[in-house]
C-alpha cells in the first residue's frame, strides 16, 4: 500500500513537510525576537501579545512564502534566486507588519518595532538555514553519487571565472565523479591569492613546471570562458610537459544551449586548436526559409546530411524527408531526432536518389519546398578506380532530383559540392563539377522557377571521409602516421559550422550562383598528425613515426578557391563568398550526359575520365593507374 501511496502523493507530502518547517521557524524566529527584545522577561502585559501575533503573523508569512514559489522548489535544492525569493518574502512580510503597525500603535494584537525588526532577521536566517541544512545534507551524506568511489583525483581548474567557478561548484557537490578540485590557475594576476569556493587561486598555469609546485595533481581541467586555439595548446603542452591529464569543459554554445552540463568533461579535440572562430548566422533569414516549410534532405544519414536534419530540425518546418538509402544510418539520425522531441515533423524515406520511379513517388506525395542534396560519394582514390560510378551517383543523380525539384515546383535545391570541384585533378571533384553546371544551366533556361544553388567547402573534421579518424586509429596502433606529402594542405572545418553556412547560404540565394564558404587558412597535413599525436599524450617522431607515402592519385597539395572566368561577389555574410560565370545551354549540358550516360558501363576507367574532361576543360585527370 505504501509503495503506491508514496509515489503517488509525493508532491503533496513534501508541500505539507514545508509547511510544518517553515512553520516551525517562524513561529520560533518570532518568539525568540519578543524574548530578545525584552531581555528574556517578556512582561506580563506583551504576553498575550506575543501569542496574538504569533497567531496571525505566521500564516500571512506563509501566504507570502507561497506566492514566492518557495512550497514549489525540491528542498534540498537551494541556489541564490531560491535566497533571493526567500528574501523577498520575509521582507514583505516585515513591512506588512509595520504598515499594520503605524495604523494602529494601540493594537494588542501587533508587535512592536524593535520585535518586527529582529523578526526579520532571525525568520531570515532561520528558513534560509533550514534549506541551506537540507541542501548540505544531500550533497555531503544523501547524495548517491558519493558510495563506491575510490580514490579522489585531485584536479586543477584553468580559469577561475564565471565556468571554472560553475564547475568547481558541480565537482564539490557530485563528489561520485571522483574528481576533488584543489587548485585554480588563472592568467588574471589580479585573481592570484584569492578563494573561490575556499579553493586557492595560486597564479598561472605555467607553475605547473616549477620544482617548488607542491599540490600534487593527477588532473588539469581547462574551463576557460573563450579560449583562443593558441591558450589551448600552450596549456596543453604544460600538462603534457607535467605529466598529467588534460581535459576541457563543453563549449560556451553547448552550456548554453543546455544541451550539456559543465561537469561534462571531454578531452581537448584537434577542433580545439584550429582556432575556428565561432560563426554568428542571421537566424531570421533562415527561419523564412524553412519554419512550417517542407523540407527534404538526400543523405540524410551522412555526416553533412546528419547535421542537416539536426539544424533544420531546429527551425521547425512542417515535415522534414530524410532521404537516405542506408537504413542503417536512415535510423539512427531519425532515433537522434525523435528523442530530441522532433518525431512529430520528421518522415524518414528509404530511397536510391538513382531510382526515378520511387523518387517521383516521394515527390508525388510530399511535393519538397526547398531540398538539401547532401547524397554523394566523396572517397577521392576509390572514386578514382571506378570512375563510373562518381558520374552516375553524383553527377546523374543530381540531374535526376534537380529535374523532379523543377517538375514539382520546389522553391530552392541546394546542392552540397566541394572545394576539389576547382579546376578539379579527381573523378570526384569532376562529378560534383558537372553537377555544378548543369544546375547552372537548368537555373538559365527557365530563372524565374527553382532557385539552383550550388555551395563548395573543404574538409570537415569529424565526417565519415576525414582524415582525422584515419590518424586516430594509426596512433592508438603504434604508428606509422601515413602523410601522403609534408607540403600538402587542406583546409577545415567543424561540421555544425560548415552546415549553418549552407543554411545561410540557402537563405539569401537568388539562383544560378556557387557559394563557397571562408574555410580560414590552410593547414598544413603534417601539422594536423603531429597535433594529434600529441593529444594522445605522445611524441611526434619518438613515440609514433609520421611517414610520408606520396600523393595518390587524384589529390592535389593545395586546394583552389575559384576557376578562370568565375566573379567573385560579395554577399551580406562575412564568411559567404558568392561566384557567378556564364552558364552553359543546356541543351548541350544533357547532350553530353548522355554520352556519358551511354558509356560509362562500356569503357575502361581511363577512357571514362577523358570523357568527363570533353564537358570539364580544366579537369586534369590522372590516368594510367586506374
Amino acid at each position: 500500500m505504501w509503495k503506491d501511496f508514496l509515489p503517488r502523493y509525493r508532491a503533496q507530502l513534501r508541500f505539507l513537510l514545508l509547511v510544518a518547517l517553515y512553520s516551525a521557524g517562524l513561529i520560533g524566529s518570532l518568539w525568540l525576537a519578543w524574548q530578545l527584545r525584552f531581555d528574556f522577561a517578556v512582561p506580563g502585559e506583551y504576553q498575550p501579545a506575543m501569542w496574538m501575533s504569533i497567531a496571525w503573523i505566521v500564516p500571512v508569512k506563509l501566504a507570502l512564502l507561497w506566492a514566492s514559489r518557495q512550497f514549489a522548489g525540491l528542498l534540498s535544492y537551494f541556489g541564490i534566486r531560491d535566497l533571493f525569493l526567500l528574501f523577498v518574502a520575509v521582507a514583505g512580510g516585515a513591512v506588512v507588519l509595520l504598515v499594520v503597525r503605524s495604523m494602529d500603535t494601540a493594537s494588542e494584537w501587533t508587535p512592536t518595532r524593535g520585535v518586527i525588526m529582529v523578526d526579520f532577521i532571525l525568520s531570515f536566517v532561520g528558513l534560509a538555514g533550514i534549506r541551506l541544512f537540507f541542501r548540505l545534507y544531500r550533497e555531503k551524506v544523501a547524495h548517491p553519487e558519493r558510495h563506491g568511489h575510490g580514490r579522489m583525483k585531485r584536479v586543477a581548474i584553468v580559469g577561475a571565472g564565471f565556468v571554472g567557478a560553475n564547475l568547481a561548484k558541480e565537482l564539490l557537490m557530485r563528489r561520485g565523479l571522483g574528481l576533488n578540485p584543489v587548485v585554480f590557475f588563472d592568467d588574471d594576476s589580479s585573481k592570484w591569492n584569492s578563494r573561490v569556493h575556499d579553493i586557492p587561486v595560486v597564479g598561472g598555469p605555467d607553475l605547473l613546471l616549477e620544482e617548488k609546485f607542491e599540490w600534487q595533481l593527477d588532473e588539469l581541467i581547462i574551463a576557460l570562458p573563450a579560449p583562443s586555439a593558441r591558450r589551448i595548446r600552450e596549456v596543453l603542452a604544460l600538462a603534457q610537459q607535467a605529466r598529467i591529464k588534460c581535459e576541457t569543459v563543453p563549449s560556451m554554445e553547448e552550456l548554453a544551449t543546455g544541451r550539456v552540463k559543465v561537469s561534462q568533461l571531454r578531452a581537448v579535440r584537434i577542433e580545439d586548436l584550429l582556432g575556428r572562430d565561432p560563426v554568428e548566422l542571421q537566424t531570421d533569414n533562415i527561419r523564412q526559409l524553412l519554419h512550417d516549410r517542407v523540407v527534404m534532405v538526400t543523405g540524410a544519414g551522412g555526416s553533412i546530411g546528419s547535421e542537416l536534419c539536426r539544424q533544420i530540425a531546429a527551425f521547425n518546418p512542417q515535415r522534414l524527408l530524410l532521404v537516405e538509402r542506408c537504413e542503417v544510418q536512415l535510423f539512427q539520425i531519425e532515433q537522434e531526432l525523435a528523442s530530441a522531441g522532433h518525431g512529430g515533423i520528421i518522415v524518414p524515406v528509404v530511397a536510391d536518389i538513382l531510382d526515378a520511379a520511387r523518387m517521383r513517388a516521394v515527390f508525388t506525395r510530399f511535393r519538397p519546398n526547398a531540398i538539401f542534396h547532401a547524397a554523394a560519394h566523396k572517397h577521392v582514390p576509390m572514386m578514382e578506380h571506378q570512375p563510373a560510378e562518381a558520374v552516375k551517383n553524383n553527377t546523374l543523380g543530381t540531374k535526376l532530383i534537380a529535374e523532379l525539384a523543377q517538375e514539382f515546383g520546389t522553391g530552392q535545391f541546394l546542392l552540397i559540392s566541394t572545394d576539389k570541384a576547382i579546376n578539379p585533378t579527381s573523378v570526384m571533384g569532376a562529378s560534383k563539377r558537372l553537377a555544378e553546371i548543369f544546375l547552372q544551366a537548368l537555373h538559365a533556361q527557365k530563372p524565374g522557377g527553382t532557385r539552383f544553388v550550388a555551395v563548395r567547402f573543404g574538409n570537415v573534421l569529424g565526417s565519415s571521409g576525414s582524415v582525422i579518424p584515419t590518424f586516430n586509429r594509426q596512433i592508438e596502433a603504434g604508428g606509422p602516421v601515413k602523410v601522403t606529402h609534408p607540403e600538402v594542405t587542406r583546409y577545415f572545418m567543424t561540421i555544425p559550422e560548415a552546415v549553418g553556412l549552407v543554411l545561410q547560404s540557402a537563405s539569401q540565394a537568388e539562383g544560378g550562383e556557387i557559394f563557397v564558404l571562408d574555410m580560414g587558412k590552410p593547414i598544413k597535413i603534417v601539422d594536423l598528425a603531429r597535433q594529434l599525436i600529441e593529444l594522445h599524450g605522445l611524441r611526434p617522431d619518438e613515440d609514433v613515426e609520421i611517414e610520408f607515402t606520396g600523393l595518390r592519385p587524384g589529390e592535389k597539395l593545395f586546394e583552389e578557391l575559384s576557376h578562370h572566368g568565375e566573379n567573385f561577389k560579395a554577399t551580406n555574410h562575412s564568411k559567404i563568398m558568392r561566384f557567378v560565370c556564364t552558364p552553359a545551354r543546356l541543351d548541350q549540358v544533357c547532350e553530353q550526359f548522355a554520352k556519358l550516360e551511354r558509356e560509362m558501363h562500356i569503357v575502361e576507367p581511363d577512357q571514362m575520365k577523358r570523357l568527363i574532361r570533353e564537358s570539364v576543360p580544366e579537369y586534369q585527370p590522372f590516368l594510367g593507374g586506374a
